[in-house]
């Protein structure tokens, strides 16, 4: 077991929630999984920065997915980089997918994790999708 299991479990957890509120277009429930300031780098280069809860719409997600047709996204893979009490970072893969289950892309990320005043949250991403 790693020194910093209970990191590692708690981050974990985030991200399942994460993935299963954008599933079910829950907004509320995909910035709950956030911490703030959240950073998001995409494949396109842009750097966006949702300062406060709340500052993430779905609508920013929407915009990227729409033309594609997705339904829905699942893990490929959670590797933990780097665990500390308090943060932990992820190297991930993540697929989309559209209704009739067809693969839209499998996208390479790093997670960030961290733990602010308690609350865990995914705090930063950086993945190659746009």
């Amino acid at each position: 077991m790693s020194e910093h299991q209970e990191s590692i479990d708690a981050a974990m957890a985030i991200l399942d929630d994460f993935m299963r509120s954008l599933n079910a277009s829950d907004e509320a429930g995909v910035n709950q999984s956030f911490n703030f300031p959240h950073v998001r780098f995409t494949g396109g280069g842009d750097v966006k920065i949702f300062p406060e809860p709340g500052d993430y719409h779905l609508s920013y997600f929407r915009e990227r997915t729409e033309a594609d047709g997705w339904r829905r996204s699942d893990w490929d893979r959670r590797e933990v980089i780097h665990a500390g009490p308090n943060k932990v970072h992820f190297d991930t893969q993540f697929s989309r997918y559209r209704a009739d289950g067809s693969v839209i892309g499998s996208y390479t990320s790093i997670y960030i994790v961290t733990c602010l005043d308690g609350k865990w949250g995914i705090q930063a991403r950086s993945s190659y999708a746009l």
